[in-house]
């Protein structure tokens, strides 16, 4: 067997399924986590509490803490479950626990946003939740298919906390609930978008993981109920996918439009005398790019222009409206606000990054050894040294990792220096260079002859 052979059967064994998976106890392990009461009800709440906190500061590690702790997933199992065996009982339960948990969720964040007493001036991790992406679908479904294989193995690990923390499902409703406490409904809106697609295709990767690994279907002892129930939940299925995959369409369209029209606005900001200072990209009403112009006022042939070099990114005209405010009778104040705001902001960026660097260019000064005078010093006042090597590290101890900073000079002698003058010359070097960490080497040039 040849080396291609040898790694196609170790890929086979690395891949097969077969003696770790049981889909009988991942099952009654579904089951068992979608009743959604007493305690799990307190740690959704105290979890919603961290994850808004956490967004309300842009906090990161927060909002990963809190969908560690939340017990979300239980539910989404329980219907992609239903699903693929047939159990209409099952996905009632489940839909029932997981609108209790959704409706737990949007009541505790809407109490938090409306009683905090922090501030929201930029809340980015907030305005991350309120615009799904193609990415987010991406997202939910493979994990939705770690989560699933997870539940089946024999040996459980650590995969559920991953597939919480990528999934995300809480942090949209958080924000949902923002929307409702702060009144801005497209917040609301667009979060429980997310919460949706999130949830329905964590759904459909389970059902479809139910029905590669062959769980056991639902037996009715009546023929005409077991027949119903297939029709109910072929016709969920498709409830499910169609929106699923007009959804995902749609999310691959935006995506695209947006990183076309991101290339399209930043590749050039001049057209004629006028000049392009800022641009937004819209999906509100159709998928929209809106340009802003300051200088003079675009011309004719500065608009065909532009229009042709958009059709370069595959951006028709009408999807580009442009703001003109070049013509006095069009001057509008807030654009030349946004203007020296912007500018404002580049200036002020570069001013602290000269300061920063000043500090450490100041800082290396301090530390730098002056070489050429203490040498000149060394020579004049000690005409038996001939040569002088000045370095500096950091030096370590056996017994410690800490690093300290040393000095080390090495000075070559036209004859054997005495001990009370090595002696004198090292406090002459410690006084000099302001240290305390500094070693002498002293060796005569005779030495180093032999």
């Amino acid at each position: 067997m040849g080396i291609f052979g040898r790694l196609t059967s170790q890929l086979k064994t690395t891949l097969n399924l077969s003696g770790y998976i049981d889909v009988d106890a991942a099952e009654r392990n579904i089951r068992s986590n979608i009743i959604f009461q007493g305690p799990n009800a307190w740690i959704l709440a105290v979890a919603i509490i961290i994850a808004s906190v956490g967004l309300n500061v842009n906090s990161i590690p927060v909002v990963i803490g809190a969908m560690l702790i939340s017990p979300l997933m239980g539910p989404i199992f329980g219907i992609g479950l239903g699903l693929g065996v047939n159990d209409i009982e099952l996905m009632k339960s489940s839909g029932k626990n997981l609108l209790v948990m959704v409706f737990i969720s949007l009541v505790v964040s809407f109490i938090y946003f409306l009683i905090t007493p922090l501030s929201l001036s930029n809340p980015t991790e907030l305005l991350a939740r309120t615009s799904p992406t193609f990415y987010d679908v991406l997202i939910a479904l493979f994990g939705g298919f770690a989560g699933i294989l997870e539940q089946c193995r024999k040996d459980k690990g650590t995969v559920f906390s991953g597939v919480a923390i990528a999934t995300a499902l809480m942090p949209p409703l958080c924000t949902a609930g923002f929307g409702l406490a702060s009144g801005n409904f497209s917040y609301f809106i667009g979060a429980l978008y997310l919460f949706v697609i999130n949830c329905t295709f964590i759904m459909l990767a389970t059902y479809a993981g139910v029905k590669y690994f062959k769980f056991r279907q639902t037996e009715y002892n009546d023929a005409s109920i077991g027949k119903k129930t297939k029709r109910i939940s072929t016709a969920l299925i498709i409830i499910f996918i169609i929106p699923s995959i007009w959804s995902a369409i749609v999310l691959i369209r935006e995506n695209n439009f947006e990183v076309n029209a991101t290339a399209f606005a930043e590749h050039r900001n001049l057209y004629g005398k006028s000049i392009l200072y800022d641009y937004r990209i819209d999906h509100a009403e159709g998928m929209c790019l809106t340009m802003f112009f300051t200088g003079d006022q675009l011309t004719e042939r500065d608009r065909d222009e532009l229009y042709d070099a958009a059709l370069k990114y595959e951006i028709s005209s009408d999807r580009i409206v442009i703001r003109d405010y070049s013509a006095e009778e069009q001057m509008d104040m807030s654009a030349f606000r946004d203007i020296y705001e912007k500018k404002d902001n580049v200036i002020a960026a570069r001013e602290e990054e000269i300061a920063r660097l000043k500090n450490e260019l100041e800082s290396i000064r301090r530390n730098q050894i002056p070489y050429d005078k203490v040498s000149k010093e060394i020579f004049r006042l000690w005409p038996d040294i001939s040569r002088i090597a000045l370095t500096s590290g950091n030096s370590y101890m056996r017994d410690s990792l800490s690093a300290s900073g040393l000095i080390s000079v090495n000075i070559q002698t036209s004859k054997v220096l005495e001990e009370n003058e090595l002696k004198e010359i090292k406090e002459w070097l410690k006084i000099r260079l302001d240290t305390e960490d500094l070693i002498l080497n002293a060796v005569p040039a005779d030495t180093l002859a032999r």
